[in-house]
């Protein structure tokens, strides 16, 4: 089988996917933009050839890679970048070279955030109220019906990026009179807390692997207010999520592909609301974080479930496992080298993070293990614990 892979060395940890296509068999294509020389050693190892482009930005040179490719060794039956970012290239080139997976006519219910919430409110999941951003009149009559403060977001986006918390009147006249000249959504502020639902489908679009995590604070908060940020998984999903999770990946259609689901839960009512679909993996270092808490390898399980529409480990949750990112500029209590031995009987991994993950996920991550979620969240609160 020929499996194209795009951008392959972004995130860094992402180089597993080639890895577990070639382990597996795979005739294992990449196209990127860092020369070959510059990729990881068992990047190179696990290619069975590699197309540089000086500029993956560029439509048509992304494309001469593809067709190159396939004249040299035939059809293409996969092209991923389990990238959000190259997610809309991707249809594009699926539907130019006729390759299987999402195509340029799916894509409109993934990246624009309002077809997506009126395929979550047909699947039966609730939503936060929301319109689209037409008029300040119109804004004006959206805020009498729900209260301040709303939240305005791109409709085509990415995580956070130009996302904003709006709390008064002044406050909203002057994003419409800053708005960029894109398509923007209001959204009701729903106080609550940021869960996800997360997991991989077969060809077929059962669910093989499903796990839930907790964030604390919210990303919106943690990009806006540049805050700290913590995730962890749950050894147990809640009924309820499990129940939306299931019936937003019928809805749209999940199929030999991760998916990443927003969920708000607000503690007063118990209510479910379902805030984003990304039909991806949960970004940074969460692919790893999942194989940790489960101790399984979910980049070899892709790469079975792209060759071989088969997911071979067993699913036990045996840990609760946290990603916590600390940024540079805060002053902590305890230095990096006084957590390394406070956080030593939980912690599995530590490391630096790519510059553009700062903002959103920290300067630097490290990932603790247990069992017992108290003795994780404890030491979550030494990690981050200020002067």
């Amino acid at each position: 089988m020929n499996v194209l892979l795009i951008s392959p060395h972004f995130p860094p940890n992402y180089y597993q996917f080639a890895v577990g296509l070639s382990e597996a068999g795979a005739t294992v294509l990449a196209i990127g933009d860092l020369p070959y020389a510059a990729l990881a050693e068992p990047l190179r190892e696990a290619l069975t050839e590699y197309y540089w482009v000086d500029n993956q930005h560029n439509y048509d040179r992304v494309m001469r890679g593809c067709a190159f490719f396939i004249h040299k060794y035939g059809r293409l039956d996969c092209l991923e970048s389990h990238n959000e970012y190259w997610l809309e290239s991707d249809a594009r080139l699926r539907s130019d070279f006729n390759i299987p997976g999402l195509r340029d006519s799916d894509i409109a219910w993934v990246k624009r955030k309002s077809q997506m919430k009126q395929r979550f409110l047909e699947a039966g999941i609730a939503v936060a109220r929301w319109q689209l951003a037409s008029t300040l009149a119109a804004a004006r009559s959206f805020v009498a019906e729900v209260g301040y403060p709303i939240i305005a977001k791109p409709d085509v986006g990415v995580g956070a990026t130009a996302t904003y918390r709006i709390n008064n009147e002044p406050e909203l006249a002057r994003f419409f009179a800053e708005k960029p000249f894109v398509d923007y959504l209001l959204e009701e502020f729903i106080f609550g807390e940021l869960h996800s639902y997360d997991g991989l489908t077969d060809q077929d679009g059962r669910q093989v692997f499903t796990t839930a995590h907790r964030y604390q604070p919210g990303i919106l908060e943690v990009v806006n207010e540049d805050l700290d940020v913590a995730a962890w998984s749950l050894r147990e999903i809640p009924a309820e999520l499990a129940a939306a999770g299931a019936r937003a990946v019928k809805a749209f259609n999940v199929r030999a592909r991760f998916f990443h689901i927003e969920f708000f839960r607000e503690p007063a009512s118990g209510r479910w609301l379902a805030v984003e679909m990304n039909i991806r993996p949960p970004g940074g270092l969460m692919v790893d974080l999942m194989n940790y808490a489960n101790d399984i390898d979910l980049y070899a399980q892709w790469a079975n479930v792209v060759l071989f529409n088969s997911f071979t480990q067993p699913l036990t949750r045996p840990y609760h496992c946290a990603f916590v990112g600390r940024k540079q500029h805060r002053p902590y209590r305890y230095s990096h080298e006084e957590v390394l031995e406070l956080a030593a009987p939980l912690l599995i991994h530590h490391q630096r993070l790519e510059p553009l993950f700062i903002r959103a996920m920290g300067d630097y991550a490290y990932v603790l293990r247990s069992p017992d979620l108290d003795a994780l969240q404890q030491t979550i609160r030494i990690i981050l614990q200020l002067q």
